[in-house]
């Protein structure tokens, strides 16, 4: 009928609007294809009416407990990469690719160029999915001093492991120098937010984190979309709501005083007395 609905089940249980738009997504792209390669004479999924998206609730660290949550990082000795990520917004795939050779020191630019990805199992780097994804972020002067000294605990690893240390070049490496399992990444993520008093938070939270704050501290949507390498602004406009429209009650705030009307002179008004006469005249 046209319609690719929510109500739909599978083994009994009913399918979410994201999973139906991602089918619906997968079928449009194949038909068209296969109009191009003219095996059918036009595409069904043109006219269908797909689910709007769910909206998911969106978490971030409260701000009071961010700074508890890097001391507990330092503890780790893991504080440079998490600190890293409260302050660019990066995906966990693109973080776990990082390259020193992305990183230019003198200018404190990092090139976001490749993410991990699991393909059957297996871990592969491959380069992001979009065009979009593909940026440099500007790093506060504290980020590169951290990396810096985590770059001498790389190499302190180095000399601890002797001929077992294999240099691969990450960024995020295990005390080996070898890649850092993504799993393991989380495991140490937990654990950080456990011993920070922390509820239960996706490691998505970080990112939402520092696109949240950077909004409230006036950031325009063109530039965190391009800072969060999203696939349009109107994509971080839909996602941070929320944040904008709390920062568009503050900024009209602060054009009150243009649209406020001056103090008006007061008009007074006098009673007069009017006494009609005989021959109809006042």
């Amino acid at each position: 009928n046209g319609r690719m609905q929510r109500g739909s089940k599978q083994n009994g249980k009913a399918l979410s609007n994201t999973f139906v738009r991602r089918v619906h997504a997968v079928l449009q792209a194949a038909l068209k294809q296969a109009v191009k390669e003219r095996l059918i004479p036009y595409n069904p999924c043109e006219n269908c009416r797909i689910p709007p998206k769910d909206k998911k609730e969106m978490t971030i660290l409260p701000p009071e407990k961010i700074g508890r949550y890097l001391q507990e990082a330092e503890k780790y000795g893991v504080l440079p990469m998490f600190y890293l990520e409260l302050s660019s917004g990066l995906r966990r795939g693109e973080l776990l690719a990082l390259h020193w050779e992305d990183l230019n020191v003198k200018e404190r630019i990092l090139t976001v160029n490749k993410q991990v990805t699991r393909m059957e199992g297996e871990l592969d780097v491959t380069e992001p999915k979009t065009k979009n994804s593909i940026r440099s972020i500007p790093l506060i002067p504290n980020i590169a001093s951290e990396l810096q000294q985590w770059k001498n605990v790389q190499q302190n690893d180095a000399m601890t492991a002797g001929v077992a240390y294999q240099d691969s070049g990450f960024l995020v490496t295990n005390p080996f120098g070898g890649y850092l399992e993504p799993r393991t990444f989380k495991d140490a993520y937990d654990e950080i937010l456990k011993a920070s008093g922390l509820g239960h938070y996706t490691f998505h939270a970080l990112r939402h984190t520092f696109a949240t704050r950077a909004i409230e501290q006036g950031m325009d949507a063109k530039t965190t979309s391009i800072l969060l390498g999203h696939s349009s602004v109107s994509f971080t406009l839909d996602t941070y709501t929320h944040v904008l429209d709390s920062q568009k009650q503050e900024k009209m705030k602060v054009m009150e005083e243009f649209f406020t009307l001056p103090d008006m002179p007061q008009v007074q008004s006098y009673a007069i007395a009017v006494t009609p006469m005989a021959n109809g005249f006042l």
